[in-house]
């Protein structure tokens, strides 16, 4: 039907919006538009228009942006349920925006055109991981400020760290030798850390229960190579996560055995 199109409507909504019920809307003839928008979350409605009518909206959510050479850094501070956010500006906007919340479902926000560089926000939930936003803005109105706020740096927080609920998954061990083995797992969810993943915890036990020392790596691995392993023997790999509150619970592999020469096939 898009030789009967006369035109498109598109609404650019920010997640949240606290200050207006209005959305940008624009309309044009083009099937693209560009746009200039901040890190905040923001949704797309899209709807074609013709002599008849509007048709439905098709509804987009645009992705998470990772960038991490934002020009600012911002500071938190934990007071019990509340945090103190804090940060340095390059230079003075008219005002700031601050974001914060779990995710796009539960954002809040918050215009401040006072000259104060810093934001006390409450009701912080212990284990959960927040997501804080700072926007820079020289227009400050409630319909205008969307399309001229500039994101001044982002950063994630925890009021209170716990140790996480759940050891790495899916651990399998592969490439066995007699003396060496390769260690493979699924790094732990992020909801299920419940503070900032330190790392991993990993060792080893053979048949007679004798334990190896700990291994320590880092939140990013994946992966390890078992060395100095005796042939003929039975082992069952044991790997935790930690966060600064502790560790975790551990994930225990099913038991493999070396053989007495090669590799096990």
């Amino acid at each position: 039907q898009s030789e009967n199109v006369l035109g498109y409507f598109v609404n650019l909504e920010r997640i949240p919006n606290s200050c207006s019920h209005l959305t940008n809307h624009i309309s044009l003839k083009d099937t693209e538009i560009l746009v200039n928008i901040s890190m905040a979350y923001y949704r797309v409605n899209i709807s074609a228009y013709n002599d008849a009518g509007e048709s439905p909206r098709a509804i987009y959510t645009v992705p998470e942006l990772s960038v991490t050479d934002l020009p600012g850094q911002i500071h938190v501070k934990s007071q019990g349920t509340n945090a103190v956010v804090t940060w340095t500006p390059e230079y003075n906007p008219k005002c700031f925006v601050v974001d914060w919340g779990t995710g796009k479902e539960d954002m809040q926000m918050k215009i401040i055109t006072t000259a104060a560089r810093n934001f006390t926000l409450d009701n912080f939930q212990p284990y959960k991981l927040y997501k804080i936003m700072v926007h820079a803005s020289d227009v400050c109105q409630c319909e205008s400020f969307i399309r001229h706020e500039k994101t001044f740096g982002v950063t994630h927080f925890y009021s209170v760290e716990g140790v996480p609920r759940t050891g790495p998954a899916n651990v399998t061990i592969l490439n066995i030798t007699k003396h060496s083995a390769l260690v493979k797992w699924t790094k732990i969810a992020a909801e299920d850390c419940l503070g900032f993943l330190q790392g991993y915890r990993i060792s080893y036990t053979d048949s007679s229960r004798k334990k190896s020392a700990a291994v320590i790596l880092n939140s990013s691995t994946t992966s390890y190579h078992l060395t100095g392993l005796k042939e003929k023997t039975t082992y069952r790999v044991q790997i935790s996560g930690f966060t600064s509150a502790g560790e975790g619970p551990l994930t225990l592999s099913q038991p493999f055995r070396t053989p007495k020469y090669g590799t096990v096939e």
